[in-house]
């Protein structure tokens, strides 16, 4: 049964890939133009993304391998959240995890898209103060190198290209607006 999808219909879904983060569907569509075609979408599962801010003005970020890169890449904490879990639940173990970062005081700077045009994600993005450090809790799959910087030299990172992670960016600059610098 077709069904209005903004200024598109949609005929017919067909999910041609699923695993636990990502699901691929291809959808025959009616354009808007009234011509028929096809549309491709991806959803992944929701997500955090969390700025550790120490008392000294200093930020933690990730340097890790991401393998559809193919490199290296600096990236604030981040990850799915899992079934059960609210946003802020998600951020505070990914942060604990990843880095061994407790904290005491958090604020929640909103949420994020990354290409909206085909994939459908939603990011809640955190900033977390009072800082406390333990062990790391990685899984088998990370090896993360944790970097320690300025805001000011996160922020100019983010600004200038030289980091790429689009909510990372978004959340450094964010973070900073946030705390008035």
């Amino acid at each position: 049964m077709a069904r209005k999808h903004g200024p598109w219909t949609i005929k017919e879904t067909h999910r041609r890939y699923r695993n636990e983060w990502i699901e691929v569907c291809e959808d025959e569509v009616t354009k808007p133009d009234g011509r028929p075609g096809t549309y491709a979408t991806i959803k992944l599962k929701d997500g955090v993304e969390v700025l550790a801010l120490d008392d000294d003005g200093f930020v933690y970020l990730a340097r890790e391998f991401r393998y559809a890169l193919g490199r290296e890449d600096t990236e604030a904490v981040g990850g799915t959240i899992d079934d059960g879990e609210t946003p802020l639940e998600a951020a505070k173990r990914e942060l604990r995890e990843e880095m061994g970062i407790e904290a005491e005081e958090w604020a929640e700077l909103g949420r994020a898209h990354h290409t909206t045009s085909i994939v459908d994600s939603t990011t809640t993005l955190f900033l977390a103060q009072k800082l406390r450090f333990g062990e790391k809790e990685e899984d088998s799959t990370e090896n993360i190198k944790v970097e320690k910087i300025k805001l000011d030299e996160a922020v100019e990172m983010a600004l200038s290209g030289r980091m790429t992670h689009a909510t990372s960016c978004v959340l450094i600059l964010r973070a900073s607006n946030y705390i008035g610098r």
